[in-house]
C-alpha cells in the first residue's frame, strides 16, 4: 500500500508540475505536503484543471465540492487511492 501511494504521490506531482509548468522542481524535490495553493500559488482555475487531467489519468470522478479539501499532493494521492479501492 506504500508502494502504491508513493508512486500515486510521484504521478501526481509530475502531472501539477506539467500542468502549472513549474520550474525547478521535480517529482522527486516536490514536497507532497506543501499546501498547492497557500504555498504554491494554485488558484481555482489550476485546481480546476488538475482535478480534469487526474479524472482522466485514474478514471474516477472528482466532485467539484471535494476541490477544497485537495490542498496537498499527498492528500489528492489518498483520495485517489480511497475512490479507487473504493470503486467509486
Amino acid at each position: 500500500m506504500n508502494t502504491d501511494i508513493n508512486q500515486t504521490i510521484t504521478r501526481i506531482a509530475e502531472i501539477i508540475i506539467n500542468e502549472l509548468k513549474l520550474e525547478d522542481v521535480t517529482p522527486d524535490t516536490f514536497d507532497a505536503d506543501l499546501d498547492l495553493v497557500d504555498e504554491v500559488g494554485v488558484d481555482s482555475m489550476d485546481l480546476a484543471t488538475i482535478a480534469l487531467v487526474l479524472r482522466d489519468e485514474y478514471g474516477i470522478r472528482i466532485d467539484e465540492d471535494d476541490y477544497p479539501k485537495l490542498t496537498t499532493i499527498r492528500i489528492i494521492a489518498e483520495y485517489i487511492n480511497n475512490k479507487l479501492t473504493s470503486g467509486d
